[in-house]
């Protein structure tokens, strides 16, 4: 028995099918364009570059799915194991979330930096979603502050045993496991309001950050009868909305923001892969004008309706259909790849306003708590032009990220100035 255990381990699979939302990601690559997502831990102490490296390397085999490259087969793409030397860690840049190329960087997906007391992690989408990465940078701080001592930290959690296995389900697709309701739920989404900006040059990513007390937001929420994340994503309908009624427009259009929902919370999976879906609160100013608590009340009951187990699956199951099918998989992946860009440009691009993502409180083990601050989360450029928001939190400190490519600043001015009138002291951080 245990012969056969150990055979099956040298068996393991070496390459890695994408899976059902990675397979979208390298569709939309362009010069300017990846799908890149960056996770940031600020320390209590300035970084020694030279650790951190060992950390990195000590640290990425543990992760298969991140230490690998991405290849391009007749009809998919998938992902190969990478023994090219690297990546390496680097001092951060003003820009984050640069274009990731296939075969740049030895053909690694993942960018490190390290400014001062902050460790930063890139990742490419393909790879997998935040909590992935999230496993990834605390794998790698936490085995960057034992070399230099802290021998107290343990495993759990997001800190992973850099000397284990990884478990067959860390790498598998959690969505086909999942896609099995008895029907597909149509789609039928209406074109969006979409900021209209002056864009930036290439290469230029504009941050904000906004940094405040956990339980000060808490209690705002409160008062509004919300949880943090429906408050927040109200404010953010409250922002556009306003942005809106300030343009010269012929129409109003619906007004929604797109959320990504993590799926481990309704599914039990300890995928290290995709495991997201997405979906869209909002508003639509054509039916009359809205009060803040009117935000406030139709995003909460949207949440309430949408969150649960019996609508994600359906949601897996569309997704996975067309996937199942037997004569779109044996497609060329040339033509594959015109369709799913079609769209995406065409349709899916439209549903949203801006994006919005809460990785929630943040938790880890007891013996790094002292030697961390705070952390961020950015995801990334956003397809066209608007603004993506993130949120996360680490004791009583929230912040809020904004990465935008366009110059005008309005929605972001629009929602700390709401945070503002509710009473909540917010710390502005850019990059401008």
């Amino acid at each position: 028995m245990v012969k056969k255990e150990n055979k099956e381990k040298t068996l393991r699979k070496d390459w890695y099918k994408l899976d059902l939302s990675a397979i979208v990601y390298p569709t939309l690559q362009r010069r300017d364009f990846s799908s890149v997502y960056r996770l940031s831990v600020m320390l209590k102490d300035e970084i020694k570059p030279e650790i951190l490296q060992k950390a990195l390397d000590m640290t990425l085999p543990r992760f298969p799915t991140y230490k690998a490259a991405i290849r391009k087969g007749l009809f998919w793409r998938y992902l190969e194991p990478n023994d090219r030397s690297g990546p390496f860690v680097q001092e951060d840049v003003r820009n984050p979330c640069q274009p990731m190329y296939f075969k740049a960087n030895n053909c690694y997906l993942v960018r490190v930096y390290y400014f001062r007391n902050r460790i930063s992690l890139e990742a490419h989408h393909s790879l997998g979603d935040g909590t992935g990465g999230m496993c990834v940078l605390l794998t790698m701080t936490a085995t960057y502050l034992r070399l230099l001592g802290a021998a107290d930290i343990q495993n759990g959690g997001f800190v992973l045993d850099i000397e284990g296995e990884p478990d067959e389900e860390e790498l598998e697709d959690a969505y086909m496991r999942y896609a099995n309701a008895k029907v597909c739920p149509p789609r039928l989404e209406e074109k969006t309001y979409r900021v209209r900006g002056t864009a930036e040059p290439f290469y230029t990513l504009n941050i904000i950050d906004g940094i405040m007390s956990v339980s000060e937001v808490m209690a705002v929420a409160k008062g509004y009868h919300a949880t943090i994340t429906e408050y927040l994503n109200a404010v953010l309908l409250y922002a556009l909305l306003t942005k809106q009624r300030e343009e010269p427009r012929v129409s109003l259009r619906p007004v929604k923001i797109a959320m990504p929902v993590n799926l481990r919370r309704f599914f039990p999976s300890i995928t290290l892969r995709n495991f997201i879906t997405m979906i869209y609160p909002g508003v639509d100013p054509r039916l009359g004008e809205y009060t803040f608590e009117e935000i406030v009340e139709q995003v909460h009951n949207y949440m309430r309706y949408h969150l649960n187990e019996k609508l994600l699956r359906g949601d897996i199951t569309t997704n996975a259909a067309t996937q199942r099918n037997p004569l779109i998989r044996v497609v060329p992946l040339f033509i594959k790849d015109y369709v799913v860009k079609l769209f995406y440009t065409k349709i899916q691009d439209r549903n949203s306003s801006a994006g919005l993502t809460n990785m929630g409180a943040l938790k880890v083990p007891d013996g790094m708590k002292n030697y961390i601050e705070r952390f961020d989360i950015y995801m990334g450029q956003p397809f066209s032009r608007r603004t993506n928001c993130a949120i996360i939190s680490f004791g009583d400190i929230l912040t809020v990220n904004f990465a935008s490519s366009i110059i005008e600043a309005d929605v972001e001015r629009y929602f700390f100035r709401k945070l503002v009138r509710d009473g909540i002291h917010v710390k502005i951080e850019s990059n401008r």
